[in-house]
């Protein structure tokens, strides 16, 4: 914070203060010249005012807030740049990275520093985390248990969808059938393959995936040409002569989609046979598909949320595509 903000606070928290205790004490005088408990010739509704002084309690209740404020300024953050006898922070905010993040909270816990964000998640791991490593684990701690196992413990799985909503949702859907560009996890349709150990692979390290541009390789009309043989694999009605065309151009995709375009799992590549479009199945999508290509990003969670609870996770997704797994 810059020393203009810092002063800037300051005066604004100070002068509050002063200004409200100004207006209590001013409050405190009698400055109508008449005798107290006078009428004051005012009537609304039924009621007269009578000049009477601020009640004990409410005057006594008042400056109690004053001193409060006083205290609460000396001990914790609120003048600026001063950071309170306590040193107490919500977190600290000089980090950039993940890194640097996990960094400052290890420091903070060590050293038993007031930094509430790590005090927070010191507490949550001594009072979840057993838990989350008894569900995780097997009974003698050594391995981890295998995700159709977990699936079945409702217990579990009630965690898993806990931890889903908390982390996935928010692209994947509070339903998990995500949007466009987000995959849905509720069908058997899976970029990188739905085993439990795909799903697992791909929670710890994220999926980085790559489709080329192709407008300078194929031309406005190359495209055209393999859209209408892209939508026709899919039983889609289209331009013959195009697709007949867009067929011998279609080599130059094959290299990730098979020949047959079928995909494949092992670099993320979807089949382009069903009716399962990431970002739109229409001609317009497809086509922009090709033309500026599409990049999309699954962040890795290993270091987020750690091998218990992403193997919770884990077992929830894969519970939702599996219909003889222990649902709810």
């Amino acid at each position: 914070m810059t020393t203009f903000w810092s002063l800037w606070i300051i005066i604004i928290t100070v002068g509050t203060l002063v200004g409200c205790a100004a207006i209590l004490i001013w409050c405190l005088k009698d400055r109508m010249g008449v005798e107290e408990g006078a009428d004051m010739g005012h009537e609304y509704d039924g009621i007269r005012e009578l000049n009477n002084p601020l009640p004990k309690w409410w005057t006594y209740l008042f400056a109690g807030t004053f001193l409060f404020a006083a205290v609460y300024f000396t001990l914790y953050p609120g003048m600026g740049s001063f950071k309170g006898l306590l040193g107490w922070q919500s977190s600290d905010q000089t980090v950039t990275s993940l890194a640097e993040s996990k960094a400052s909270i290890a420091e903070a816990q060590k050293n038993k520093h007031l930094v509430q964000y790590a005090k927070e998640l010191d507490d949550a791991d001594a009072y979840f985390g057993k838990a989350f490593r008894r569900l995780a684990y097997s009974e003698d701690g050594a391995s981890l248990r295998p995700v159709p196992e977990i699936a079945a413990d409702k217990e579990a799985l009630k965690v898993g969808q806990s931890l889903f909503l908390q982390n996935c949702s928010q692209c994947h859907g509070s339903d998990a059938r995500g949007q466009k560009g987000f995959p849905n996890l509720t069908d058997d349709d899976w970029l990188y393959g739905g085993e439990p150990e795909a799903i697992v692979t791909t929670l710890l390290h994220g999926r980085v995936g790559q489709m080329p541009s192709w407008k300078a390789a194929l031309g406005e009309q190359g495209i055209k040409e393999v859209v209408s043989y892209t939508l026709s694999l899919s039983g889609r009605s289209v331009n013959a002569r195009e697709a007949e065309a867009g067929k011998a151009r279609f080599v130059v995709c094959a290299a990730c989609h098979g020949t047959d375009g079928k995909g494949n799992p092992a670099v993320g590549a979807p089949n382009l046979t069903d009716q399962i479009w990431l970002y739109g199945g229409s001609r317009a999508d497809v086509t922009e598909t090709l033309m500026n290509g599409r990049s999309g990003v699954m962040p890795a969670w290993k270091d987020i949320l750690g091998e218990d609870k992403i193997q919770l996770v884990a077992s929830y997704v894969w519970s939702l595509s599996n219909s003889d797994s222990d649902k709810e």
